[in-house]
């Protein structure tokens, strides 16, 4: 009996993981991506700075821009309409999964303004990096 409740508890426990495993998304910057190898088709959230000089709009909605941490850089597409923060140098979160050349094809974009809403990574690489002037990211 008791064998056979922890075997229900154990299968249980496995199923509610392997549930959850599929919508876990994790915070990564550009130079995260690059030095941990993260292959093609994993769901993540990539967060930087939107590198000046690469956005590039498109037909039906289409944006392809550049989210750097000033180490490191990823190019990004998105279809949808762009927050209103969105713009070259400020602070972006886009959701989406890698492509097997490196194109980071975003479902989500955030564009966020200051380190509170940035991943701590982020924030911290772009501080270390002299890139983070009173509470506000520079891209220069």
């Amino acid at each position: 009996m008791i064998a056979s409740c922890g075997a229900v508890l154990t299968l249980a426990v496995g199923l509610i993981l392997t549930a959850l495993s599929g919508s876990v998304v994790f915070f990564r910057s550009p130079s995260e991506i690059a030095l941990q190898g993260v292959g093609p088709g994993v769901r993540l959230r990539l967060g930087g700075l939107v590198q000046e000089g690469s956005i590039r709009r498109g037909p039906d909605q289409t944006v392809d821009f550049t989210v750097t941490d000033t180490s490191a850089s990823v190019p990004v597409h998105y279809k949808g309409l762009l927050p209103d923060l969105f713009r070259e140098g400020q602070g972006v979160v886009a959701e989406g999964r890698l492509e097997p050349g490196g194109l980071f094809r975003a479902d989500t974009v955030l564009a966020k303004h200051d380190e509170a809403y940035m991943p701590r990574e982020v924030a911290e690489a772009l501080k270390g990096q002299g890139h983070w002037q009173g509470g506000r990211p520079t891209a220069n």
